[in-house]
């Protein structure tokens, strides 16, 4: 069985990412890509399905791990009665091929060590053929191709890759995996001391750039090195997850596929990157967001693939059994052809503060936006599946029109800004329009507070956003009164649920952890409505729920006290990140509202 989920690290390259346990067991890693097929599957299955584990060969022993400082180089330390060892992980930012690198150095008097690769193509079903190379192995499955380089003797045996090795003090052992297509020349090996110094030295460099300073700059440090991982450095599209259907609930059927780049995360990521000084990895998740928006206004979708992909066709794996038989195993996402009208909200306000912060846009791309607007003009006033992509069926939801709000409002403002030839005063007048329809249909006067949809009793954590993307300000007694119902009807053991799924049917059986994103909201709505000891109090509670390593998922289970849901999440990082600034009032800190709450 796989490990817990807050048991597991993540290395990377910035085009793929593995997951290595506490015991030195990598139990995922799509190859080449994030969103390719899984090599070691072993975290949705079992050890058939593949791993790569590199641990003592005495089982009795304990460990402790650390990231290198400012890096993504995981070290984990195995003591044991015949002495200790240190096992280095990590992923070399690529260049022509993937490459994961292990380095096993002895520390205290001799310790045995194993080491056992079970590669599994195709999600962990189909067997290489694996034949021997000088110092290593060479393992081909149809177009996959990996070769193991390693400094001791390997043998095979029940079709996987041995080894066992003794490592004393001040001695070393390394491995090297890398990935090719079984078509083309093999790829060569690595130095991996060569290797070990390049990936320090880029990490260390890349977070010289950081600019916050605050109480909370270690944990802002690791989200953002997070969220870096989880980008595909060839686009600049970033991945909300490294997995799929981890479950939301242990058990459970909400089980999704995040290999992919939501366009509901494009405003957060441009803050997070943007507020913490990284300017290019900010341009260059607009320029991926302007080439997914490229198409008939009418076609944009929710999510892309990582290079701007449409077709991302939901099917389910019937022979993994999922994460602690947490099945169905999906693989693509058909959520990303649901109407979400909260999504064009999402982007024209990640063009305004692309424009606001960085200049980062030309009245050519503001064409684009037009005639999205203009389709955006004949839909905003229908129901649609909201953020959350509920399977439920369509409703008028409340923060769907909030940002449909938003995108007219962001509209006028870049226009009169930018003095840029536009129907502004139409504009004007459906943004109005807008607006009074939802504080009469979204607002229940008997509860004295906004609700999930129109004629709902419901309440949605997503209304926390009310304030901070400037429709109301906080000091609106209606905006105090929604945070506040929140706090007291949403807030399970201090964690704030998406909705309740057992009062608001959603198409699936109820049950899920708490979304911890709506949590870090509840932050940063807190401050806004003039409670910022509460939200700093709630913050530094959540900072509690990382794993050793700083890392978070999608939700957590308050009863199990365990992370559940896709891991690492980017959007638990990027809200993570913003209410750590929002906590700060430094100069040169944007907000989202770009209005200071003003109507």
């Amino acid at each position: 069985m796989a490990a817990k989920i807050e048991d597991y690290a993540l290395i990377g390259d910035c085009q793929t990412a593995a997951l290595v346990d506490r015991g030195g067991s990598i139990d995922w890693l799509c190859w080449p890509t994030f969103a390719s097929e899984a090599c070691f599957a072993k975290l949705l299955g079992k050890e058939e399905n593949g791993y790569w584990r590199i641990a003592p060969c005495e089982g009795d022993s304990k460990t402790t791990r650390q990231y290198r400082e400012h890096t993504l180089i995981v070290e984990t330390v195995f003591e044991c009665a015949e002495g200790a060892v240190r096992l280095l992980d990590f992923m070399p930012v690529r260049n022509a091929h993937s490459h994961v690198v292990r380095i096993v150095e002895g520390l205290r008097g001799s310790v045995r060590m194993g080491m056992e690769l079970c590669l599994r193509f195709d999600y962990g079903r189909t067997v290489p053929w694996v034949t021997r190379l000088e110092n290593g192995v060479r393992a081909v499955a149809g177009p996959n191709l990996a070769i193991l380089h390693a400094s001791v003797q390997t043998r095979g045996e029940n079709l996987k890759t041995l080894a066992e090795f003794e490592v004393a003090a001040g001695k070393r052992a390394w491995f090297s995996l890398a990935y090719g297509l079984s078509y083309q020349d093999d790829p060569d090996g690595k130095n991996v001391d060569e290797a070990l110094r390049e990936t320090e030295a880029f990490w260390q460099e890349w977070t010289e750039v950081l600019k916050y300073d605050g109480k909370y700059r270690e944990i802002v440090e690791r989200s953002l090195i997070t969220l870096k991982a989880l980008t595909y450095m060839p686009t600049g599209g970033i991945v909300a997850a490294v997995t799929t259907s981890l479950p939301e609930r242990v058990g459970g059927v909400r089980n999704w596929d995040y290999r992919y780049c939501w366009l509901r995360d494009t405003t957060f990521t441009l803050l997070a990157l943007s507020n913490a000084g990284y300017v290019d990895e900010a341009v260059a998740w607009q320029d991926w967001l302007l080439r997914a928006l490229a198409g008939s206004p009418d076609q944009v979708q929710i999510m892309y693939g990582l290079r701007g992909e449409r077709q991302l066709m939901e099917w389910e794996l019937d022979w993994l059994p999922g994460y602690e038989n947490s099945k169905p195993v999906r693989i693509g996402n058909a959520a990303s052809m649901q109407v979400q009208l909260d999504i064009y909200g999402e982007v024209l306000d990640c063009f305004f503060h692309a424009q606001r912060q960085m200049g980062q846009h030309t009245e050519d791309d503001f064409r684009v936006l037009v005639l999205l607007l203009k389709h955006l003009e004949t839909i905003w006033h229908e129901p649609d599946e909201g953020i959350w992509e509920t399977r439920g069926g369509a409703q008028q939801f409340t923060y769907s029109k909030l940002m449909a709000w938003v995108a007219f409002d962001r509209a006028v403002q870049l226009a009169e800004q930018m003095n840029y030839k536009a129907p502004i005063e139409q504009w004007k007048t459906i943004r109005g329009e807008i607006r009074a329809q939802i504080c009469e249909r979204g607002f229940n006067a008997k509860r004295d507070c906004f609700v999930q949809a129109y004629g709902s009793d419901e309440l949605d954590a997503s209304l926390l956003l009310m304030p901070l993307v400037g429709f109301l300000p906080g000091s609106d007694r209606r905006v105090q009164n929604t945070v506040e119902a929140i706090r007291r009807e949403l807030m399970q053991d201090g964690l704030v649920m998406r909705y309740s799924t057992s009062k608001s049917p959603d198409g699936l059986p109820p049950g899920e952890g708490v979304f911890l994103a709506c949590s870090f909201w509840m932050v940063s709505s807190l401050k806004a409505v003039g409670r910022e000891p509460e939200g700093r109090k709630l913050f530094e509670d959540l900072l509690k729920l990382t794993n050793d390593l700083g890392l978070l998922s999608e939700e957590y289970d308050t009863k199990g006290k365990r992370l559940v849901g896709n891991f690492p999440q980017a959007f638990s990082h990027i809200a993570l990140v913003n209410a750590a600034f929002d906590l700060e009032d430094g100069v040169g800190v944007r907000d989202r509202a770009g209005r200071q709450g003003k109507p």
